[in-house]
């Protein structure tokens, strides 16, 4: 059974197990460093759709496909499906997962979806509610510029610090049965609202929360840096993961060695014109299935932070010039089934 520990940690002490795992992404990311460990890659933005919205629903269904082939499970062995993206009503969720017969709660986390929907999946397998869980998202560049700024036809100039919306999907399978890795805490984050209101800097709006989740776990759960092999943030770009490490240095609290940020990782910023890297719901999710897990599975990483970071904002607030409230949630993925 779980085991709260301090006041926002929840540690596990049968560890919930990741069964498989899988990222589809879209050309730009297969123009990138990770385009490798990708299960698919689209060269075409619209997928054979008839919409980007479509387009992005489809490549949920995909990467739901590969992570259950590589769970070696069925869809009808899926207890909960726990999914999200960036588009209002989550829909890019909800109509590439309808036709699956498996009890569906939708997330919005924003770019912290990834994490929230995994911590989430593994509470319930902890706790016996559900045997396996698909944790479950992704974002389109072309749905969410439509959403959130300006048709793609207004050709409209982006700021240094604005960051690029990924087109991708991740999903993990997370059961309890398998050779890991494993999921051996969560701590769900605060909302965090510094008052920035630029759409275009998003890094700064979530550094915060991030800073304050990866404080709370370390106070939780008294341990450091130096007990991991990576804290990898997703996605504060360049801009977020300035001020992140700023605002941990006043904490006393130095994780400058060890972090990496998957906004930063999933592009080659500069020969792609990235400005300040990555974001959206898919990105973080990209790199945690194919980078972070991969080398999990290979044993060359074995205790990492995944902190997914969210701007908790709508087209509706944009507009209105409300701030960007943001949050961060934190898993710890461990190689190892039971604690030292």
């Amino acid at each position: 059974m779980p085991q709260r520990t301090g006041r926002y940690t929840v540690q596990f002490q049968n560890r919930p197990v990741i069964m498989g795992f899988s990222a589809v992404g879209g050309k730009k990311e297969g123009e990138g460093p990770l385009a490798h460990a990708f299960d698919a890659i689209y060269e075409d933005t619209t997928l054979g759709e008839s919409s980007w919205e479509k387009a992005e629903s489809h490549m949920q269904r995909d990467a739901f496909a590969k992570a259950l082939e590589g769970a070696g499970v069925t869809a009808g062995e899926i207890d909960y499906i726990f999914a999200g993206d960036l588009l209002n009503q989550s829909i890019g969720s909800v109509f590439g997962l309808k036709d699956y017969i498996v009890p569906f709660i939708g997330l919005y986390g924003a770019c912290s979806t990834m994490a929230e929907s995994l911590a989430l999946s593994s509470v319930f397998v902890e706790t016996g509610v559900a045997e396996r869980c698909a944790a479950i998202t992704s974002s389109h560049f072309c749905s969410a510029e439509r959403q959130f700024r300006f048709p793609l036809e207004y050709c409209g100039q982006r700021p240094p610090s604005a960051q690029h919306t990924a087109t991708a999907a991740g999903c993990v399978i997370v059961g309890n049965e398998g050779a890991g890795p494993f999921v051996a805490a969560v701590t769900f984050g605060r909302i965090v609202d510094k008052g920035i209101k630029d759409a275009n800097n998003m890094g700064a709006a979530m550094a915060p929360a991030a800073a304050a989740t990866i404080a709370d776990f370390f106070n939780d759960t008294g341990t450091g840096p130096e007990n991991y092999d990576l804290i990898i943030t997703g996605d504060l770009s360049k801009v977020g993961t300035d001020l992140l490490i700023e605002l941990l240095k006043r904490e006393g609290i130095d994780i400058s060695d060890k972090h990496a940020d998957c906004g930063i990782m999933l592009y080659d910023i500069d020969k792609q014109d990235m400005h300040a890297g990555g974001s959206g719901c898919g990105c973080s999710a990209a790199v945690l299935c194919t980078y972070v897990l991969q080398n999990m599975r290979k044993g060359a990483l074995n205790e990492v932070l995944f902190i997914g970071t969210g701007a908790l904002m709508s087209p509706t607030s944009a507009q209105q010039g409300a701030s960007i409230p943001s949050i961060a949630h934190l898993v710890h993925l461990s190689t190892k089934k039971e604690a030292d």
